[in-house]
């Protein structure tokens, strides 16, 4: 199948937005995809807030997604916008780097006010990176994901169904895509 990079743009160590990304990579792995996972904030600070374009974890990140068919974008949603974490990659990674990729956007946060960060916040920046289809995202509710001491992830059921359908309509586009691109060869 195809090759998904799975961004979580989250800062924090103990991040919902992380955790259920990994949740989601595992349904992806399940489906015959090939899943790397990126977490932004293990990338050194140096290097984002330098702009050091030669950093080896910058290079690393943008041959991540050069190798990439489909890429899942995570972010906590932060004062109507994706974090500023996810936007230090963004702004390093080469003006095209999504020409050509299926991505999946979501978003988390604790306030539907913030639903639409999605569509008018992080929706512009794809597309203007080359994004060749861009699936519907989704907005989960932080009150929608429990976190175990154990370890593990709970969604609420409703949230968990939607999230489903849209991660299984984004892996449909990357097969469809992956299918399209074999035959042209």
């Amino acid at each position: 199948m195809a090759t998904v990079l799975s961004v979580s743009g989250s800062p924090s160590a103990t991040s919902r937005t992380a955790r259920l990304l990994r949740h989601l990579d595992a349904r992806l792995t399940a489906q015959g995809h090939e899943v790397i996972p990126l977490d932004v904030r293990a990338i050194p600070a140096e290097a984002l807030l330098g702009a050091d374009f030669r950093h080896p974890a910058i290079t690393e990140a943008t041959a991540l997604f050069e190798r990439a068919d489909g890429v899942v974008i995570g972010t906590p949603v932060y004062k109507a916008a994706y974090s500023g974490l996810l936007k230090s990659l963004l702004d390093l990674l080469p003006q095209y780097a999504l020409a050509g990729k299926t991505v999946l956007p979501l978003a988390t946060g604790g306030t539907t006010a913030h639903v639409l960060a999605i569509d008018y916040a992080l929706r512009p920046v794809l597309s203007s990176m080359g994004a060749a289809h861009i699936v519907q995202g989704w907005f989960t509710l932080d009150k929608d994901i429990a976190l175990g001491d154990d370890g593990s992830l709970t969604v609420a059921q409703g949230a968990a169904e939607a999230l489903a359908q849209v991660v299984d309509q984004f892996s449909d586009a990357l097969g469809s895509r992956t299918a399209l691109l074999s035959a042209a060869g």
